[in-house]
């Protein structure tokens, strides 16, 4: 019995903090039963302080709902190093852009979420986003920087300064002189093939 409920849980303990796409990252509080139609369903009782918010998930449907560890140190890296990158803006429709970045935001996957915060990053130097990118980048950066606080057990405040600091690393999207676009290129290619 003791066996199959361990399997259930897939390995999240109580106390965890865990990441849920649609939500970010939250702390199971809990794991429960309640009596739901005659049959006993066991839930986790996810806490997401930011939100002000509990959530109960069944312990069998967290790999349907896409529940998962925390990121290891090493995707935390390949996210900020994502962020370090050239920025991919499609030439579509806003809001067709807008659904797709919705969509990465809501993937929960942390690398997906630092393309949405590095294509929609704005420097001082550039023009003001609009209402609802800075809604998206703000949204994008949030679950970012929950993220690598919970993982490096930092707070928020120096998740996000570490998040622009590797913004502030890449390519911006001003002209530039062409002996500095090769070099940082060349750059590029040496991080990616020491990786």
């Amino acid at each position: 019995m003791t066996a199959k409920k361990t399997t259930q849980r897939q390995g999240f303990k109580t106390n965890e903090y865990i990441v849920y796409p649609a939500h970010g990252v939250g702390q199971i509080m809990a794991i429960e039963e309640q009596e739901v139609a005659g049959a006993k369903l066991e839930l986790f009782v996810i806490n997401f302080v930011k939100d002000k918010m509990t959530l109960r998930v069944p312990t069998a449907k967290v790999a349907a709902v896409g529940m998962r560890k925390l990121a290891e140190g090493s995707l935390v890296k390949r996210a900020l190093e994502t962020l370090k990158g050239r920025a991919r803006i499609k030439r579509t429709m806003w809001s067709r852009r807008a659904q797709e970045y919705e969509a990465k935001i809501n993937s929960g996957d942390i690398v997906a979420i630092a393309e949405v915060v590095r294509d929609l990053f704005r420097s001082e130097s550039q023009p003001e986003q609009s209402y609802s990118e800075r809604q998206l980048y703000e949204a994008a950066l949030d679950r970012l920087s929950r993220e690598i606080a919970a993982v490096q057990h930092v707070t928020e405040t120096e998740a996000v300064k570490e998040i622009e600091a590797a913004l502030a690393k890449g390519p911006r999207r001003g002209p530039k002189p062409a002996a500095d676009a090769d070099a940082e290129a060349g750059e590029e290619a040496v991080e990616e093939e020491a990786a």
